[in-house]
């Protein structure tokens, strides 16, 4: 059976899986990056993981490659360049690290742009040749398919899109130093300041009166709300408003036929995806209303990044 393995690293979570050619995940498991601030010691635990994965599988496989998503990753150099919420600074040769560890045909991509792949040979993208993949993890990252074919830049760093700046220098700070950049605000981290930010604006009775930023979980926001928790309600109203925006003005660029989100913010549901519907229609410019959707991932949600990675390698294989 030939399968590939995809590595997706996240600021939180590195995930890992053996994918077949129809996007099928043939075992996976993560664990946290930043437990690993040496990257040797990262690269040691990453090689025990897929070894550990091939092991537990019947039959023997044969691996074609590895695809590697990762944020701030340039296809060109295979490197990982000042990424903000990995603890590796400045440019870290990731590619060149892994083929030391591990003898297969590698690849590596920005995250988002790996995802939108992804899209295209295993998901919503396939009948698609114009859409934009939104991952909202910990950061907010987008992969943009435009003529049906990705869109990867100059030195690969195409769709930095949680880096636009979408209150004209007067807001949150990003990763990289962005003042009113967008994944400050629209991003599993951006969610939990706007919390801290409506505690301190209205005064509501609210669950998180008496938490701490850091052991504030997204999941918990969702509770919250389906609790009816005012200021969780009001947070992903502010969310989807502050997206909102940013998607319809990223429509005037390539006028993709859908967004297609992933990553665990959409795990929020009807909180994030129905105000955000609402606002979206509201500010598109009237030569796109009705014509752009906004969908989730066709791959499975806890699936969808590791077979983004994959899908570099795959690529190569249809």
């Amino acid at each position: 059976m030939d399968l590939v393995v995809g590595i997706d690293i996240g600021g939180t979570k590195t995930k890992i899986g053996l994918v077949d050619k129809d996007g099928n995940v043939h075992g996976q498991d993560f664990f946290r990056t930043k437990e690993y601030p040496l990257l040797e010691d990262y690269l040691g635990r990453t090689k025990k993981t897929v070894d550990t994965l091939i092991k537990s599988l019947d039959i023997k496989p044969n691996i074609l490659g590895c695809g590697i998503g990762a944020p701030n990753a340039s296809s060109k150099r295979g490197t990982i360049e000042s990424a903000a919420n990995l603890l590796w600074k400045g440019s870290v040769p990731i590619l060149d690290k892994f083929k030391e560890k591990m003898d297969a045909p590698m690849r590596i991509m920005n995250d988002a742009s790996a995802a939108a792949l992804g899209e295209m040979l295993f998901g919503s993208g396939r009948k698609m040749t114009d859409f934009i993949a939104i991952t909202l993890g910990t950061g907010f990252g987008a992969g943009i398919v435009a003529n049906g074919q990705l869109i990867d830049g100059y030195d690969g760093f195409a769709g930095e899109l949680g880096h636009v700046d979408m209150t004209i220098g007067d807001g949150r700070l990003t990763g990289l130093g962005v003042r009113g950049g967008l994944e400050a605000y629209v991003s599993a981290t951006g969610l939990k300041r706007t919390i801290m930010y409506m505690l301190s604006k209205y005064m509501d009775d609210s669950r998180f009166r008496n938490i701490a930023y850091n052991d504030l979980h997204g999941e918990e926001i969702t509770q919250a709300a389906e609790e009816g928790d005012i200021i969780a309600i009001k947070a992903f109203d502010y969310t989807a408003k502050m997206m909102a925006q940013a998607l319809a003005n990223f429509t005037a660029f390539t006028q993709p036929e859908a967004f297609v989100l992933m990553g665990g913010l959409t795990n929020s549901g009807k909180w994030i995806l129905d105000p955000l519907n609402t606002y979206f229609n509201e500010f598109l410019l009237d030569v796109y209303k009705g014509k752009v959707k906004i969908i989730e991932s066709g791959m499975p949600g806890k699936t969808a990044a590791i077979c983004g990675a994959a899908a570099l390698i795959w690529e190569k294989h249809k």
